[in-house]
This record gives structure tokens, C-alpha cells and sequence, in this order.
């Protein structure tokens, strides 16, 4: 069996590369054109997402090429152009990318990435980008969500067995860490993008052993400063707890703590923490495992468990609740011959699906006094935002309903990331990301932020590019009547 390439170029979707062809052979493949990454509604029914996978995207950018084994492999197809495959040896990307920083906090609609290039090279990268900004983002939501469920306490991502794949695991870590999750069970995650490894022991660990007993004292003379014994392996209050006690006691550690994987949480926890008190272990904390997410977390804590801190798996790695992110890539705008620059847009029968034409930029619109954020504001690219003047903004659900904005600041959130095909932005750090995350959900209201019928945040478009688009509307529909 052949050795899967590495070459990510190639991860395309093959009509990609028909209409690159096509494009080439009817002379344009030069025409520049404008793409958005955008979604189209909020995982999980919530109120925001969280913008991941820059970074890879970035990488995946400055590697564009394809080796020549590749091109034997279009070359085999029978269906491409001898001309266009010689180009394609040279291949390099060309143009612009502009996209919101990640950890940034996002909502439908807005574009997340715009890419100005070379109607080629803006074509066939589409599916790269879209899988690395859907995972990643689905991922750092999920996480933001779980770790506002847990309410300050440690949140742990255990997913990787659980995961789709290695770079399902890998990259789904780096993502929860940006969306707010304190460490991984993941070691190369920790090893390549430095989100803090760490780990206990399984239930295979105490039935290697005569006794839980021995298996408890093995592991705190083993680690006796990072002492975490799992309890659940045979009875939890009868056995688990009193035998951890002992453990503990006999080595002299109490800084410490137990884990629980199965039963009733709530019930286990209370029982626990009395024994743990009782015993004079009162620095020993409670961790709690087993299929959690934002509802499980949010349930306990408001039963009154006493729980210190969460490891959460397969419904953090996989957003089990709500597993496709469904960002979308579309063609905004075209330049002709004279550079000028021509809106493009997409209907629909489903309303949901009309796009919103030509190359734009992004403002989100904060209260000076209060620091939050009080609405986006989507406008033309040559646009600018006066905020020194009031500022009326509808509701894209209700635009009936508005809200004047007076004492505000205006902040564009798209950033250059590549000017003619050279990397003009500086990746941060990930802690540095996560540090970012954190500040943009801040800046969010608790009503957008909750788990049921979060508050609608205004998301609106500029009287001119409204204007645009419900122009191109009408002037479709008019084309649409005198063609039948």
C-alpha cells in the first residue's frame, strides 16, 4: 500500500483543479478574484464563535507547491492541459489574504478570511482553508463553552482516543487550549505547540497490582508531587476513597487528588469531600471524568458537586453536539482590466444562503464606558467608520429593531496576513492566542455568552454595501423575469 503524500497542496477537492484548468485554457486563470470564509450560524444554538486555524493556514500558504510526482498524478487523469501542468511546477501563491486574528470572538455572516489573488491559486486552496478554520473553530467554541460551564475550575481536554484521526487530535487540542481549557492528555501537542501535558493513571494500573491499596502507595512514591489516584476501579466509598487516604497519609503528601470516571458525580463528590476533610486532607482535590460537556458541567455544579476540577474527551474533540462547523468559501468580487473592482453575489431560494457581494472590511463597535462590545458593523473595503458621529445599527434578525451607538470606538478586525504572496503577519504565540481569546470574550455581554436563547448580537451591513446588495438583488430578479 502506497505511503499517504504529505504534500497538502494536493488535499484539494478535484473540481478544484477542473475549474483551475478550465480557467487556464479560457484565458482566465489571471483575473483576480475575492473570496470570504464565512459561517453562516452559531454552533450549538449559542450566541458567538471562536476564530481558530490561522496559523495552519499560514503554513499551508508559504508551502504551496506541487512536486513533480504530483504532477504525474494530474498528468494520469487524462483531463488537464499539458500547458497548465508545466505551470503548475512553478506554482507559487501569489496575492493577499486578510483574516480576523484567532481567539478572536466571531459571528455569523462576517468574514473570518478574505483572500485576494489570482482567480488559480484563489480557487484551489478552498478546501484547506475551510477544514482547518471549521475544525479549529468548532473546537476552541466548544471548549470556551466548557470551560464558562466549569466556572474557573481547571477543565482538561482527554479526547485524543477518541479523536478523528491524528491531526483531528493534535490540532483539536491547540484549539481547546485557545478556546480556554487549561492542559491536554495529548504529549505532542505539548511537545509541538507547547498546550501543557499531563496525566494520572487508568484503571489497567490498579488491576496490574495485588490490591488498589498497593497500587495507590506505588504511584505516590512514584510521584509525590503530582499524586493522582483514581478511585472508581472497584467500589469508590468503600475501597477507592479509604485506600487513596491511606496512600496519602503513609507518603505525607497533601497537596493531592482523587479522580472519579463513572457514577453519580454529584453524589460521589459530596461523599468524598467529607471524607477527604474528615481524614485532614482538606488541600486534596476532586477531579471528575467521564463523557462531560457544557450542560453535564453546568448540571453538577448547580446540584452543589464538589468538584475541583474536569477532564473532558470525546464531546470536547469531536463537538459531539454539534460536530460540523459549516463555515463556507465564496466568491465576493472580480477586478477587471482596469483594476477596478465588481461585486459578485450569490442567491438563493434558501434566504440563508444569499452571500453578501465585494470586498469588505469588518468594525466591531465598542462602548467606551463599559469596554463591551455593543455590535459589528460590516462595510465596503474603501469605507471607514466615523466614531465621532451617533451610529444607528438593525438587528439582522428584527430590522425593525435598532440601537443608536454615540459614545463608541471602532476597531477593524481583519488583519493583512499576506501582500502579494509574502507573509506580512506575525503568528503569536498560542498562549499569547488563548491570552487574546480571553480578552475578546470578555468584551462579549453575559446575554450573548449564555448556553439557552443567548442575546442577538447586531451584526449589520453599511447603508452602502445594503445598498449594493439588495441592488444586485432586484437588478437579478428584473434579469431573471426578461430572460424567461
Amino acid at each position: 500500500m502506497k505511503k499517504i503524500s504529505r504534500n497538502l497542496t494536493m488535499l484539494f477537492d478535484y473540481y478544484e483543479m477542473t475549474m483551475a484548468n478550465g480557467y487556464f485554457k479560457k484565458g482566465m486563470g489571471d483575473m483576480i478574484s475575492y473570496f470570504d470564509v464565512f459561517y453562516r450560524s452559531n454552533p450549538d444554538d449559542g450566541g458567538y464563535a471562536i476564530a481558530a486555524g490561522l496559523e495552519q493556514v499560514i503554513e499551508y500558504i508559504n508551502d504551496l507547491h506541487f512536486d513533480e510526482e504530483d504532477i504525474a498524478y494530474l498528468a494520469s487523469k487524462g483531463c488537464f492541459d499539458e500547458a497548465f501542468l508545466d505551470y503548475l511546477r512553478n506554482f507559487h501563491f501569489t496575492g493577499d489574504i486578510w483574516a480576523v486574528p484567532e481567539g478572536t470572538v466571531v459571528f455569523p455572516g462576517e468574514p473570518l478570511l478574505t483572500v485576494r489573488a489570482r482567480t488559480m491559486e484563489a480557487q484551489f486552496i478552498e478546501t484547506y482553508l475551510l477544514m482547518m478554520l471549521n475544525h479549529e473553530s468548532m473546537i476552541a467554541t466548544k471548549a470556551a463553552r466548557i470551560t464558562r460551564a466549569a466556572k474557573g475550575r481547571p477543565v482538561s481536554e482527554f479526547g485524543s482516543r477518541r479523536a478523528q484521526g491524528a491531526d483531528a487530535a493534535i490540532l483539536g487540542a491547540r484549539a481547546a487550549y485557545i478556546g480556554g481549557v487549561s492542559g491536554t492528555a495529548c504529549a505532542i501537542a505539548d511537545e509541538v505547540f507547547g498546550v501543557p501535558a499531563s496525566g494520572t493513571m487508568a484503571h489497567s494500573w490498579v488491576q496490574m497490582f495485588d490490591s488498589e491499596l498497593e497500587a495507590f502507595r506505588a504511584y505516590c512514591e512514584l510521584y509525590p508531587n503530582s499524586a493522582t489516584l483514581l478511585v472508581d476501579t472497584y467500589n469508590v466509598l468503600e475501597s477507592g476513597v479509604p485506600n487513596a487516604i491511606r496512600a496519602f497519609k503513609e507518603a505525607g503528601i497533601t497537596k493531592c487528588a482523587v479522580r472519579i470516571d463513572s457514577g453519580d458525580i454529584t453524589y460521589l463528590s459530596c461523599k468524598i469531600r467529607k471524607m477527604l476533610d474528615e481524614a485532614g486532607l482538606t488541600e486534596c482535590k476532586i477531579v471528575a471524568s467521564n463523557s462531560l460537556d457544557e450542560y453535564i458541567i453546568r448540571g453538577l455544579l448547580l446540584q452543589g458537586a464538589q468538584v475541583d476540577a474536569f477532564g473532558v474527551g470525546e464531546r470536547l474533540i469531536t463537538s459531539k453536539s454539534n460536530p460540523v462547523f459549516g463555515g463556507v468559501y465564496k466568491l465576493c468580487a472580480i477586478e477587471d482590466k482596469e483594476g477596478n473592482i465588481l461585486p459578485k453575489i450569490k442567491l438563493s431560494e434558501n434566504v440563508g444562503k444569499i452571500t453578501t457581494p465585494h470586498f469588505k472590511k469588518v468594525y466591531r463597535l465598542f462602548d467606551k464606558e463599559t469596554g463591551k462590545a455593543e455590535a459589528d458593523l460590516i462595510c465596503v473595503y474603501d469605507e471607514t467608520v466615523d466614531d465621532t458621529q451617533p451610529l444607528e445599527i438593525f438587528d439582522p434578525e428584527n430590522t425593525w429593531k435598532t440601537k443608536v451607538l454615540t459614545n463608541f470606538e471602532a476597531k477593524e478586525l481583519l488583519v493583512p496576513v499576506f501582500k502579494n504572496g509574502k507573509q506580512v503577519y506575525t503568528s503569536p504565540s498560542l498562549d499569547e492566542i488563548r491570552a487574546h481569546c480571553k480578552v475578546s470574550l470578555q468584551s462579549m455581554w453575559e446575554e450573548v455568552k449564555r448556553f439557552d436563547n443567548p442575546h442577538n448580537y447586531y451584526v449589520d451591513l453599511s447603508r452602502k454595501l445594503w445598498d449594493i446588495k439588495y441592488g444586485m438583488i432586484k437588478a437579478q430578479r428584473h434579469t431573471s423575469k426578461t430572460s424567461k
